[in-house]
C-alpha cells in the first residue's frame, strides 16, 4: 500500500467524498449475503456441552450471546452478521465459524475485511426500514447498500488499528470491574470492623444517626417550578439527578435566582455535606468534597451534617453506600411501594462506628483513595472511547490514512475544505 501524498486527491461519489484510490461498490459485490432462517431440527443437532463447539447465533449482538452449539458450522469465520430484528442493523464481526438462525443476516467476504465493514456499518450506516409492523432488515435491503472500498490491505490495517483501541477499552472495563469489587470488599471489611487499619484498636460504638445529625431538606411551600431553572447563573440547584459516582456533577446542575438560594440557609450546600435522595430513586448518596460556587438543594434531597463533631461525615457517606444501609432501606420498604423517604424513617438508623474520629477519617480516606483510582480509570476509559470515535470517523472516511508498510506516512492528506 504505497501512495504519494502529493498526488492523492479526493473524489466525489454517491456516498460522499473519498480518497481517489478508493472505490464504491454495493455490499453484494463484496459479500455473499444470506439469512439465518429456522433451525434445521431434522438434519442437525444442538449441543450445550461436548466437543462440538460451533456457536449458534440468533439476534445476539456479541460473541458471548450464544444460543447453543452445533456439530456443523454453516458460515466460516472471518465473517460478519447484521441483526435483522431487535437492534436492527447492528453489525458484529465473527472470527469463528458459526450457525446463524432466525432474523440474523450473515455476510461472508469475497475479498474484503469483515472487521472493517462491521466498523463501517455501525458508525456510518442507517438502514431505511418500513414504518409499519415490526421493523426488520432483510438480505435484499442490505445487498444494494453502497460502501467505500479501500485497498484490501488498507481495510485490514484500519480494522486492526481500531481493534487495538477496542482491546484497550475492554481491558479498562475489566480493570474497573475488578477495582470496584476490591473497593466493595474493603467497604464490607473496614466499615464493619472486621479489618482494622494499622495503628487502630479499641471498641466500636453504636451511633444513632438522627440524634447526632442535623437533617434538612426543602420543605413543601419552598417548592420550585421548572420554569425557575436557569441554564446559567451564580446560584446552583442540586438534585438527585445530578448525583454521579458518589459526587455532584456540577456541570449538570441548573441555576436559580439569588432569592431562592437565600430562602433557606439550612439547605445551602457546604463542603463536607452528605446528600441523600428521598424521592424517586431513594437512597442515592453524594459527598460534597468541593463547591464551585453557592448552591442550594432541590426538593427530593436531604442534607445530613454531624452535630458538634459527633462523627466524621465522610465516614457516614461510605456507610450510606454500604450493604448495611441497603439492608436498612430494604427493611424499611419491605412489602410496600414506598417512593419517598421521610425524616422520621431515619430515626431507626443506627450504625457501628469507631469511637475515635481519627479512625473514622482514616477509613474514609482509604476508601476515598480506592474511589479516586476508579474515577481515574473511568476518565481514561472515557478518553479512550472518545479516541475510538475520532479514529473511526477519520479512518473510515479516508480523511486520515495509515502509514505505508515501509513506515512512511501514507496519510498525510486531508480533505480539501
Amino acid at each position: 500500500m504505497s501512495h504519494d501524498a502529493t498526488l492523492l486527491k479526493d473524489k466525489s461519489t454517491e456516498i460522499g467524498t473519498i480518497p481517489s484510490d478508493w472505490d464504491v461498490k454495493p455490499i453484494s459485490e463484496l459479500f455473499e449475503v444470506t439469512a439465518g432462517g429456522d433451525w434445521d431440527r431434522m438434519n442437525s443437532s444442538r449441543y450445550e456441552q461436548g466437543p462440538y463447539r460451533y456457536p449458534i447465533y440468533a439476534n445476539a449482538l456479541r460473541n458471548d450471546g450464544v444460543q447453543g452449539y452445533c456439530k456443523y458450522w454453516k458460515i466460516p469465520g472471518e465473517s460478519l452478521t447484521i441483526t435483522g430484528r431487535g437492534d436492527v442493523g447492528k453489525a458484529v464481526y465473527r472470527p469463528r465459524p458459526f450457525v446463524p438462525i432466525v432474523r440474523l443476516l450473515a455476510l461472508v467476504p469475497r475479498n474484503s475485511s469483515a472487521k472493517f465493514y462491521a466498523e463501517y456499518i455501525n458508525s456510518k450506516v442507517s438502514f431505511a426500514l418500513e414504518s409499519t409492523g415490526v421493523p426488520q432488515l432483510t438480505a435484499p435491503q442490505v445487498k444494494p447498500l453502497l460502501v467505500p472500498v479501500p485497498p484490501v490491505e488498507e481495510q485490514y490495517a484500519i480494522a486492526n488499528a481500531l481493534t487495538q483501541v477496542d482491546s484497550l477499552v475492554t481491558a479498562l472495563e475489566r480493570l474497573i470491574v475488578k477495582k470496584e469489587a476490591i473497593r466493595d470488599g474493603m467497604m464490607q471489611q473496614l466499615l464493619t470492623g472486621k479489618t482494622r487499619l494499622e495503628g487502630f484498636s479499641g471498641e466500636w460504638l453504636s451511633l444513632h444517626v438522627a440524634s447526632k445529625s442535623t437533617l434538612r431538606a426543602r420543605i413543601g411551600w419552598q417548592g420550585l417550578t421548572t420554569s425557575e431553572y436557569k441554564t446559567t447563573g451564580h446560584f446552583r440547584l442540586v438534585g438527585g439527578t445530578e448525583f454521579f459516582d458518589g459526587s455532584v456533577d456540577w456541570g449538570r446542575t441548573p441555576f436559580v435566582d439569588q432569592w431562592r438560594y437565600e430562602q433557606d440557609a439550612g439547605i445551602q450546600v457546604r463542603e463536607g455535606d452528605v446528600l441523600l435522595t428521598k424521592d424517586g430513586t431513594i437512597g442515592k448518596t453524594a459527598y460534597v468534597d468541593h463547591l464551585p460556587g453557592p448552591a442550594t438543594l432541590n426538593s427530593g434531597v436531604f442534607v445530613i451534617r454531624p452535630t458538634r463533631n459527633a462523627y466524621d461525615s465522610r465516614f457516614l457517606y461510605y456507610v450510606l453506600r454500604s450493604r448495611a444501609f441497603e439492608e436498612f432501606l430494604s427493611r424499611l420498604t419491605a412489602g410496600s411501594t414506598i417512593s419517598h423517604l421521610y425524616q422520621r424513617d431515619l430515626v431507626g438508623l443506627v450504625i457501628n462506628a469507631p469511637a475515635t474520629l481519627e479512625e473514622q477519617a482514616a477509613i474514609a480516606s482509604a476508601l476515598g483513595d480506592a474511589d479516586s483510582e476508579i474515577r481515574a480509570l473511568r476518565l481514561q476509559l472515557s478518553k479512550t472511547k472518545s479516541l475510538k470515535r475520532g479514529m473511526t470517523q477519520e479512518l473510515l472516511s479516508g480523511r486520515t490514512r495509515l502509514a505505508n508498510q515501509d513506515g512512511s506516512p501514507d496519510r498525510q492528506k486531508e480533505h480539501q475544505s
